[in-house]
């Protein structure tokens, strides 16, 4: 009865196996496969990013963790440190792309809305123009499938504030720290209680 060899990959795989389960940014492979390895990359760091967000404070713990631990792995490699940097920051781009690209489309959106809504005023205002013309002193009009309600409120129109007597005027005050004056004295070495100077490094992708 024959003998069957185990071969060198499967020798490899067994020992990975025995490892125990490889971290879900890993990157290895031939040369040819570096395009698909950094696809898959981007996309496991892109799943990342989504549990980052969740709800739940475990999973977006989960989430930090392993992407730490992922850069962590490549302390000792600087090559693979990079990849799996730059590949972070392709998501981090890319997140913000599309950010911004929302945002453009929530404007729109927020112009057309605006739009209807006053397209849709304009043409309440003249059916009740015209029903009230018919029927001066209706203060509801049926329809088949709607309803036209009406309700009566007062309000104040002022036409010149300023003949106003002071009995009729509230006045308002407001405070806020002046931070310039602040950040000034505290550069200057003076102590101001309850106040203190931070210094923050900002971080930008180029």
């Amino acid at each position: 009865m024959p003998v069957l060899t185990p071969t060198p990959t499967a020798l490899a795989g067994a020992a990975a196996k025995a490892a125990g389960p490889a971290c879900s940014l890993q990157r290895t492979g031939s040369l040819w496969q570096l395009g698909i390895k950094a696809q898959e990359l981007t996309t496991s760091i892109s799943q990342l990013a989504e549990q980052l967000q969740s709800d739940d404070d475990d999973s977006r713990s989960q989430a930090l963790a392993e992407l730490e631990a992922a850069l962590m792995a490549e302390e000792g490699n600087k090559q693979a440190l990079a990849a799996k940097a730059d590949a972070t920051c392709w998501v981090i781009e890319h997140l913000r792309g599309q950010a911004a690209y929302r945002q453009q489309q929530a404007k729109r959106l927020t112009e057309l809305s605006r739009s209807d809504a006053g397209r849709a005023d304009a043409l309440e205002e003249s059916l009740v123009l015209v029903l009230t013309r018919l029927q001066p002193a209706a203060t509801r009009f049926s329809f088949p499938n709607h309803e036209l309600t009406s309700r009566r409120s007062q309000s104040v129109e002022i036409d010149d504030e300023q003949a106003l007597a002071p009995e009729w005027l509230t006045v308002k005050t407001t405070t806020q720290p002046d931070k310039a004056a602040i950040k000034q004295a505290l550069k200057a070495g003076q102590q101001i209680p309850g106040v203190q100077l931070l210094s923050h490094r900002s971080w930008r992708i180029t």
